[in-house]
């Protein structure tokens, strides 16, 4: 049975690319209002290849925001397990769109690498679970497991919208586990597996002065800058250290064990695999931690964009009426988003003082999420990797989020094993790329996780 599954994906390869490339040709870019309808383009697209294939219960289910879609196959008795699958169809933006090397909606594949946006984060990953699920329907019939796929439109905008989605379909959702493919493995030649992820609160500022932009000359001096006082904000947010300063912001913070650190240290990233990724020389940040704990296992405070005065070309002598600034905070166990936020928001109004206004704005929150990885779920997915690239995976965080994971593992008591195949993809890029081999192979090592999770019950 799972030779002819696998024999089956590998005489399909082509036509399954084929298949991705029509789905990223759709620009479902959530973040941008005037993509509504590519949104729903995609979504029906889905449900229309998911009903092709032989997934029952298929249905566009909406929300109050983009639809989920969904989709079944409960064939395989009482005695197997059942595994809910995500992913998402939503994508990022494309700007800046002068640094493409080809429309970013128009699929190309150059030297084994498939580039358009989408095609590593998320829609190429969530089609290789369609694409396993269709090889052993093709070639059997049927599946080892019972299997349930959710697909959603938002998380490229903090999945606004899929936890109460969760919370109300509880019994259609019900599954023993997990799985999700929205991530990286940590090379070509060497799987690895996620069984941390960080949490998130996602901050805007705005800070109001002036009731209208002021002649510098004229005013200079006497007005607290609204954009002097975003970067007033903005460098209080760290010391020389790199430590955070928000006050109460490390009081719950998790510390890492002795086993963790070893874990961590035993997976080959190298300095030198970070300077050709960033493009830099040296790492910055708390140095009491090594760089692969900085980057998975501790939490963060970024500044993710800054705004306000005059940006075109030449010069024009204001002060600005407004500025501002969106911050990111990655948290870790067992920190909560929410209290974050209220430390944000406090600390920020302190520091901006009295001589303007100023605006906080809670935009998404999601907590962090921990996998044993001694459990059954994360035995059949090393075993898998490991039949597939022909190495054990190592074991590591990421140092991203997906606020689904814990949804699922708080509200369904459902393990979630995070099962990525991407690279260093320039997700949320120009020039965003998956490898093409290793779709091929995500879609093997899928159909083995599903053999080999009814050898572990």
């Amino acid at each position: 049975m799972l030779d002819q599954s696998l024999q089956h994906a590998r005489s399909s390869q082509q036509q399954y690319l084929e298949q991705l490339f029509d789905l990223l040709r759709i620009p479902s870019i959530s973040t941008l209002p005037e993509h509504k309808p590519d949104i729903q383009q995609a979504a029906d697209w889905l449900a229309a290849d998911m009903k092709r294939i032989g997934l029952d219960n298929v249905k566009v289910m909406p929300t109050v925001g983009n639809p989920v879609v969904y989709g079944d196959w409960l064939h395989a008795g009482d005695e197997a397990p059942v595994v809910l699958v995500y992913g998402h169809y939503d994508v990022q933006p494309v700007d800046p769109l002068d640094l493409w090397e080809s429309p970013p909606f128009e699929p190309v594949v150059r030297d084994g690498e498939l580039y358009a946006r989408g095609a590593s984060d998320d829609k190429g990953q969530a089609f290789i679970h369609l694409k396993a699920v269709e090889s052993l329907l093709g070639a059997t019939g049927k599946l080892p497991v019972n299997v349930k796929i959710i697909l959603e439109g938002e998380e490229e905008i903090g999945s606004p919208s899929l936890e109460s989605f969760v919370l109300k379909n509880k019994e259609l959702l019900a599954a023993d586990n997990g799985l999700v493919s929205d991530g990286r493995i940590l090379n070509a030649d060497q799987p690895s597996i996620v069984y941390g992820l960080r949490g998130l609160t996602y901050m805007e500022l705005r800070v109001r002065g002036p009731r209208r932009d002021l002649h510098s000359g004229t005013y200079g001096g006497s007005v607290h800058n609204p954009g002097q006082v975003v970067a007033e904000i903005i460098s209080a947010l760290h010391d020389d250290s790199g430590r955070i300063t928000i006050p109460g912001f490390y009081d719950n913070v998790r510390p890492l064990t002795d086993t963790e650190r070893d874990a961590l240290a035993s997976v080959p990233y190298t300095l030198e695999q970070w300077q050709a990724e960033t493009g830099l020389s040296l790492p910055w940040g708390e140095g009491e931690y090594t760089l692969i704990e900085r980057m998975s296992a501790r939490p963060t405070c970024e500044v993710n964009g800054m705004w306000g005065g005059f940006q075109g070309e030449g010069g024009k002598t204001i002060i600005p009426a407004e500025a501002g600034a969106k911050v990111s905070m990655r948290l870790v166990p067992d920190q909560d988003p929410h209290r974050i936020a209220s430390l944000f928001e406090e600390y920020v109004r302190q520091l901006a003082g009295s001589h303007v206004d100023i605006e906080v704005i809670n935009h998404s929150a999601g907590w962090w999420a921990i996998t044993p990885i001694d459990s059954p779920e994360m035995r059949a997915a090393a075993a898998a990797y490991k039949a597939t690239w022909g190495v054990e995976p190592v074991f590591a965080r990421e140092g991203g989020s997906i606020p689904i994971v814990a949804t699922f593992q708080k509200e369904l008591g459902a393990p979630v094993v995070l099962m990525g195949f991407g690279l260093d993809d320039n997700i949320h890029s120009p020039n965003e790329h998956f490898r093409v081999e290793n779709f091929y192979r995500g879609i093997e090592t899928v159909i083995r996780y599903y053999y080999n999770l009814v050898e572990q019950r």
